[in-house]
């Protein structure tokens, strides 16, 4: 696993570092390329924007990026 995405996971709250990372853990190394450098540049937003993404469920204006927060907002907790 990309120590420096699990470090880029880590935001100002809690929320944010639970679905980043879930998504991350569950769904990240199978993804395709432009997916994984979509999440890499989701990762550059500001906390602000990100939580108006997965706790105010806005829906970027990006088709692509809003596919992507739809992806990364349906993982479920680890099963494990």
């Amino acid at each position: 696993m990309n120590n420096r995405l699990r470090w880029l996971c880590r935001r100002g709250s809690l929320e944010l570092d639970i679905i980043l990372t879930r998504y991350l853990n569950q769904r990240y190394e199978s993804a395709i390329e432009s997916e994984k450098k979509l999440f890499e540049e989701l990762l550059a937003l500001e906390d602000s924007d990100l939580q108006h993404y997965f706790i105010a469920q806005e829906v970027p204006e990006d088709p692509v990026l809003a596919q992507l927060v739809h992806t990364i907002r349906s993982i479920g907790p680890d099963s494990a």
